[in-house]
């Protein structure tokens, strides 16, 4: 065997174990980030756990009013029982004379969750002004903020996680904000201007945004 024959023969063992070890760290670097990944789903599982534990949490110390700027979406996969909380949370606060009122963003598919807020004896308006689409919060007896964040910036994210904020100054700032927000329309009138708009019966409504169709006709008042 000729030292020419060797090197070669030396060269392709080295590039077999060379190809080998790339594939195994490609293969190590793909396991690496599904683990991230799934730590990252956990993560913000978590955060949004704790934001939604926090919001019940300040809302069953309010003594005299909450008001809040919600984006009032469709809740699905486990948010339904977190919403569920939050209902029942929002009739022991109505029955006891706490005043509880939020503003939601002018779009039809939210009419379910302010049908279950109005049911549960909660004041709900709607608006179309910037600030709806932009902030979810609620303030607690004009003291204490609870600010929503989503992962990224648009109406349809979700809220990921959240900052509860002690400080009168910053509610009264939300709170003048939340009342100048132009064009704010009860329940019943929004109803009503979504049947105008789209020709839509109340029965069409409440099958289509999943409301008792006898209750929402006690509540319009048709």
């Amino acid at each position: 065997m000729t030292i020419e024959i060797g090197l070669l023969l030396l060269e392709s063992v080295l590039l077999v174990a060379t190809i080998i070890l790339l594939v195994l760290s490609i293969r190590e670097g793909r396991q690496r980030d599904k683990l991230l990944v799934e730590m990252g789903k956990t993560t913000k599982i978590l955060t949004r756990q704790e934001y939604f534990l926090t919001v019940l949490d300040s809302m069953m110390e309010a003594k005299e009013e909450i008001t809040g700027c919600i984006t009032g979406r469709l809740p699905g996969g486990e948010d339904r029982q977190m919403a569920r909380d939050i209902i029942s949370t929002l009739e022991g606060l109505t029955k006891k004379g706490i005043r509880v009122k939020y503003l939601l963003p002018k779009f039809p598919d939210r009419l379910h969750i302010g049908y279950l807020y109005t049911k549960a004896g909660a004041e709900i308006l709607y608006s179309s002004c910037l600030m709806v689409h932009n902030m979810r919060f609620m303030i607690v007896d004009g003291r204490t903020i609870i600010i929503g964040i989503p992962e990224s910036i648009g109406e349809a994210e979700a809220t990921r996680k959240g900052y509860r904020i002690p400080s009168e100054g910053l509610a009264m700032v939300l709170s003048n904000y939340f009342d100048s927000c132009e064009k704010q329309t009860g329940f019943r009138d929004y109803v009503k201007e979504v049947m105008d708009q789209t020709g839509a019966t109340l029965q069409h409504l409440a099958r289509e945004y999943q409301i008792d169709e006898a209750e929402l006709k006690n509540l319009v008042g048709q």
